[in-house]
């Protein structure tokens, strides 16, 4: 499986700070359930990370 592989799979996704202190991404599929917590600097590395996705999606042209 790849990036590029697409699923018939729902999963819905909360983000929010924990009381740590830490970036929560929380993602939930029937009864799976993934905590994924990040320090602050590497939420905003992933939130580049997404942006950067985000432009470059932008740029493909769909088939």
């Amino acid at each position: 499986m790849g990036i590029n592989d697409e699923r018939d799979l729902e999963a819905n996704m909360q983000i929010g700070p924990t009381e740590l202190g830490m970036v929560r991404l929380f993602i939930t599929s029937g009864t799976l359930e993934i905590p994924m917590d990040f320090d602050p600097e590497e939420a905003e590395e992933i939130a580049e990370e997404i942006r950067a996705a985000a432009q470059a999606a932008r740029a493909v042209k769909p088939r």
